[in-house]
């Protein structure tokens, strides 16, 4: 799990790491000192050990101490936990936040959140965490009010201080966003958590804390993301719900079949299959698509012949027995299940000094004698879900939402629809849940968003592997088919992509960016001509050019004219296409007429070649 976090943070030019271990530090700290990760030249890896700091709060107090010694952080740093998988940049919200900080010396931390995307009535619990409630300045982006699970469904409304409404004349309400659990923090966050002992929690204590003191003045502001992602695990829900979020490419360049931090790459085949370069399968297997394992099988586990499994996860060293048929959603370990709910064996262990894999290689022996639970010469235990735990169990569950618990969450939405008129003004700025799910949520253009990043995904790994044209389209029909996308979609997408290459591609000057471009049109126009061949499909292919040079490549911007004549050269868009985009764009205004205009001596020379072609017809005739 810390290959992800420690190579997203590299690719986002973070230069040294401090890695604070508690559970499990001598498993961490062998695990790096052995990894390419010891050695990387661009990534400083570094271990705190403390076997006494049982919360967030004691490991920065910590860290605060041994700053005060050592003087190893200076200046603004990222707080992430070992558990974080993103793939968001990082540049550009450090400069946010410096910038911020000059301005506004109180601006101590900057955390980001990003709008959750489960099903409209699931929210927070996709990974497994408790609803949260925000309050948010709309011009500064301040946080103003932080509160998880304390909404009263009952009554269709949340509780706020009234003076929060009166220091601020605008503010915005939020219940689908997510917490990443990533922030940017100025040194003075670890001098708060040395003057306040009481601080445990990093949410629950301190930023709550900073928020209602007025003393000291302190701030903390927001930083939503938009197309990145950002997630982190530390519940089972999330462990599976981020491991299908991988296996299906949303956290790319950091995918299964892509090498970093020492992993072993897999090979991904069609409908999303990866499967180890020496992987063996028998022609009666059937693996279904967008799959690794069924269940999460972790190391040295043996699985005896005719065991069904299914949607589980197994832990390290287990032996599931012959014909043995695991409980769906289950948990099986070595470890026996602790007795009490807020037992966390974690923490005793590292207690002692000892890591986990100690105490199993104990239980080994120990455990075969008891392997009834898991059939003839099987050894673990079968993880039951805790006595009255029921009613939070299921947030950190791999088992779906059950359904009682789900028509629960159903009818408290319904009731807080019926009562949204008399909770929230309809003259104010304060915007319903129910408003921002039909204006967010079901808007379609998330959906193209997201395929378009996974048609981005393939045609890289095409470029990448050499995969064949024909592959290409076989796989972009696919992702077609899941999005519902007409063939313009497709254009679209393609087209963005093979830009966005030659962008990303290292240049200096124009003309080598416009050889590029060129060179990427010439090779891939096969995969892209699949996909235009009316000519709606052509001009879509236009307009997505034009809007890219606006907004996100405007390095292409000057070249527009020129990139438009290979396309046309290349057989990609036909004349008529272009006369057609052009005659829309003349009644448009002037501000929206910069590339017509770059076009133009382009443009009147296909109108001549066209009068010339129409006079020669009629002579024929």
């Amino acid at each position: 799990m810390i290959d992800y976090t420690l190579a997203w943070l590299e690719s986002a030019g973070i230069e040294e790491v401090f890695v604070f271990c508690c559970a499990h530090s001598t498993q961490i700290i062998d695990y790096l000192e052995t990894s390419e990760w010891h050695t990387h030249p661009n990534l400083a890896v570094r271990t705190i050990e403390s076997h006494k700091s049982i919360s967030a709060g004691d490991a920065l107090r910590y860290i605060y101490e041994q700053q005060t010694e050592t003087s190893q952080i200076q200046g603004d740093f990222v707080l992430v936990s070992g558990d974080t998988v993103s793939n968001m940049p990082l540049a550009d919200l450090i400069r946010e936040h410096r910038e911020r900080k000059k301005r506004d010396e109180k601006a101590i931390m900057t955390m980001v959140i990003k709008k959750s995307k489960p099903s409209l009535i699931t929210h927070q619990s996709r990974l497994g965490t408790d609803q949260l409630f925000i309050a948010v300045d709309p011009l500064t982006k301040q946080l103003l009010h932080y509160e998880e699970d304390k909404i009263d469904h009952a009554r269709g409304s949340v509780c706020l201080d009234k003076s929060l409404m009166e220091r601020n004349p605008s503010v915005l309400l939020y219940n689908d966003m997510q917490d990443c659990n990533i922030d940017i923090c100025s040194p003075e966050v670890l001098s708060l958590f040395e003057d306040n002992f009481d601080y445990q929690h990093l949410r629950r204590h301190f930023v709550k804390g900073v928020l209602v003191d007025d003393i000291m003045g302190y701030k903390i502001f927001t930083h939503e993301i938009g197309s990145g992602y950002a997630a982190r695990v530390d519940n089972f829900r999330s462990y599976d719900t981020v491991s299908k979020d991988i296996i299906q490419r949303w956290t790319y360049p950091y995918v299964p079949d892509i090498n970093f931090g020492g992993n072993r790459p897999l090979k991904l085949g069609r409908q999303g299959i990866y499967r180890a370069c020496d992987a063996v399968l028998s022609r009666s297997a059937d693996v279904g698509a967008s799959t690794v394992v069924g269940s999460y099988i972790w190391n040295n586990v043996t699985v005896e012949d005719g065991c069904v499994i299914r949607n589980a996860i197994v832990c390290d060293g287990v032996v599931v027995g012959r014909g043995f048929v695991v409980p769906a959603y289950s948990k099986v370990s070595l470890l026996p299940q602790p007795m009490k709910e807020d037992s966390d064996e974690e923490l005793e262990y590292a207690e002692s000094g000892s890591g986990t894999a100690d105490r199993l290689s104990g239980l080994s022996l120990e455990t075969e004698s008891k392997a009834s639970e898991l059939g003839p010469d099987g050894a673990g235990y079968i993880w039951e879900v805790c006595e009255g735990a029921h009613d939070e169990e299921w947030k950190h569950s791999v088992a779906p939402i059950p359904e009682d618990k789900l028509a629960e969450i159903t009818q408290a939405m319904d009731d807080d629809d019926m009562e949204d008129e008399s909770v929230v003004p309809t003259s104010g700025e304060l915007k319903s849940d129910a408003d921002s799910i039909n204006t967010d949520v079901n808007d379609p253009g998330d959906d193209y968003g997201y395929f378009e990043k996974e048609v981005e995904g393939t045609f890289l790994r095409a470029v990448e592997e050499g995969i064949k044209v024909e592959l290409g389209i076989l796989e972009i029909n696919s992702l077609r088919l899941s999005y519902n996308m007409e063939s313009a979609d497709c254009a679209g997408a393609i087209f963005y992509s093979m830009m966005k290459l030659a962008v990303d591609t290292p240049h200096s000057t124009a003309s080598e960016l416009f050889k590029t471009a060129s060179s990427i049109i010439t090779k891939w126009k096969g995969l892209l001509g699949f996909y235009v061949k009316q000519t709606d499909e052509q001009i879509e292919v236009i307009m997505k050019f034009e809007e890219m040079c606006q907004e996100t490549a405007k390095e292409l911007g000057p070249l527009f004219a020129q990139i438009l004549h290979v396309l046309y050269d290349k057989d990609v868009v036909q004349e008529d296409a272009i006369l057609r985009w052009a005659e829309e764009k003349a009644g448009a205004d002037e501000a929206d007429k910069v590339y017509l205009q770059q076009c133009e001596t382009f443009i009147q020379w296909l109108k001549e070649a066209s009068e010339e072609e129409d006079d020669d017809d009629e002579e024929d005739d």
